[in-house]
Formats: C-alpha cells, structure tokens, sequence
C-alpha cells in the first residue's frame, strides 16, 4: 500500500516530432514555393502568414518540447501546453513580419512584445500549476 501519488507522466517526443516534421515541412516548403510563384497580392499575402505560422510552430515544436523536458515542473506539462507555447512562438514570429511589413517594426517594439508574450505563458503556466491536485490515495 502506497500513499503517494505519481504526477501525470511527461509524453513522449515521438508525437511532437511528427507534428513538428509535418508541420515545418508543409509550411517551410509551402512558404518557397509561394515566394517563388506569386505575386505579393492579398490573397498570397495571407496564405503567406499561414504558412509562416505552420513553418515556425512546427520547427518550434521539439524545441518546446526539450526545454519543457529540460526545465521540469510539477504537475509535468502536458501536450496541450507544449503545442499552445510552440503556436505562441509562431504568432510572435507572424506579429513580428506584419508589423515589418507595415516598417513599424524596431527592436524595442520587439523587445515589448516578446516580454509579453513570455509573461502570458508565465501566468497560464503558474495558473495551471497552481490548479493541479494530485489524486488522492486509495485506502485499501
């Protein structure tokens, strides 16, 4: 009779590399083959932001994935919060081509919404952390 509890167990990479591949292939190679073929009209011009968002979420999605395996927490995160950081990462990076598309972009302004972005998955991650409550043990 065992009165701890074992935290949810950390997934397995296999599944985030396959995402990741698919994800960075569809969009890195979508992304070459629309710059080389089109012109910078509207519609490409959203196709481009899809595609930039698929390439950089998913060549961000190992490496979310090792920095969550790197830097533990308990309860461990789950699948759901290493997709939502690897998406997070490549909304910044569509944030960051739109506003240079607009040449508003500077480094400050980088800078501020990068800082942002980090202090949003902060607060969702100690939201979550602190919501967790482990299983009771089963008195026999």
């Amino acid at each position: 009779m065992s009165n701890t509890t074992e935290p949810p167990a950390f997934p397995s990479f296999r599944t985030f590399l396959w995402a990741g591949i698919l994800l960075s292939l569809l969009g890195w190679g979508g992304l070459a083959i629309l710059v080389a073929t089109t012109l910078p009209t509207l519609g490409p011009r959203w196709l481009f932001f899809f595609l930039f968002l698929s390439a950089v979420s998913g060549t961000m999605l190992p490496v979310a994935y090792f920095i969550n395996l790197r830097f533990p927490t308990n309860p461990p995160a789950d699948g759901g919060v290493i997709i939502r950081e690897a998406v997070m990462v490549g909304i910044y990076g569509c944030l960051l081509a739109w506003l240079q598309q607009g040449r508003v972009l500077t480094a400050p302004l980088a800078l501020i919404l990068g800082l942002g972005f980090g202090i949003i998955e902060f607060l969702l991650r100690v939201r979550e952390i602190s919501r967790w409550k482990p299983k009771e043990p089963i008195d026999e």
